[in-house]
């Protein structure tokens, strides 16, 4: 894989986590107002739409990205057999947070890597 290909498949990666922050903050902010009663309308309802857009796309995102994780997982040859199913549940379990590891570590940090001459 090329280092643009990864450094793109990170960003896909790292945005989950981003978007958690964004949603945690609108979610926050609207408790805020609606308890403050400084709701305006248009806002909520404009605001509403964009998170939810961005809800449903970050969705479709991490079923994607596990489906080229877990493929990578099974195609990798540098992870050993028995921590390919670990990778596989530890993936499907822990999926957002687990995706930026596996990234780091098996496939950003390959390029890093130079082989041996020896």
């Amino acid at each position: 894989m090329s280092k643009s290909k990864k450094i793109i498949l990170g960003i896909f990666t790292f945005w989950p986590i981003v978007y958690m922050v964004i949603f945690f903050l609108f979610f926050l902010q609207s408790f805020f107002m609606a308890f403050f009663k400084k709701v305006h309308p248009n806002f909520s309802g404009i605001v509403f739409f964009i998170i939810f857009g961005l809800h449903f796309l970050t969705i479709i995102l991490v079923v994607f990205l596990l489906i080229i994780y877990i493929i990578n997982v099974f195609k990798n040859k540098k992870i050993s057999p028995d921590m390919k199913t670990f990778w596989a549940v530890i993936l499907l379990l822990g999926n957002f947070i687990a995706m930026p590891i596996y990234w780091y570590l098996y496939i950003f940090k390959e390029q890093n890597q130079k082989p041996s001459t020896k």
